[in-house]
């Protein structure tokens, strides 16, 4: 059937002129249309990341204002200066109970045998302290790396007056 020709029905190439202008005009509007439509989909993801943002700075001055109104209230005050600072009213004994087994637990956690004496030294003992052993560590003399470790001095745990 190839090589058959039908009188007056001559061979049409397969794009015509028009053909080729309409897939350039269709071309051009999807190059010029991308852009605008990418920064419109950008924008609106924009648009809703701010409204959940000004939602949630909403909620957060509601929560604000609520907590501003129970301040307000001299009774809340009250109580938080009892609970937060530990105030009794006029003829109130005020007391705080310890539990010691909150605190054995508190000082076999601690870093060093030494736990609860720190904590009963005033603040100043400890800076001098530890003076004290920064010195002595920088007038020692360099260990050879066989030996082992050579066991700290036993310090007075009284308060110094240098």
């Amino acid at each position: 059937m190839a090589g058959w020709k039908i009188p007056g029905f001559a061979a049409r190439p397969r794009f015509t002129s028009r053909a080729t202008v309409l897939v350039l005009v269709l071309c051009s509007l999807v190059a010029i249309l991308a852009y605008p439509t990418r920064q419109f989909i950008s924008q609106r993801s924009e648009i809703s990341a701010q409204r959940a943002r000004a939602e949630h700075a909403r909620q957060q001055v509601e929560q604000l204002r609520r907590e501003k109104a129970r301040w307000q209230d001299p009774e809340f005050v009250k109580a938080q200066a009892r609970a937060r600072l530990h105030y009794a009213m006029p003829g109130e004994t005020p007391f705080i109970s310890v539990d010691p087994a909150a605190g054995a637990t508190k000082s076999s956690s601690s870093t060093g045998a030494a736990g609860p004496a720190k904590a009963a030294k005033p603040w100043y003992a400890s800076v001098w302290d530890s003076v004290d052993a920064a010195d002595t560590a920088a007038l020692a003399p360099p260990a050879a790396p066989a030996a082992a470790p050579a066991p700290a001095p036993a310090r007075d745990s009284s308060p110094h007056d240098h």
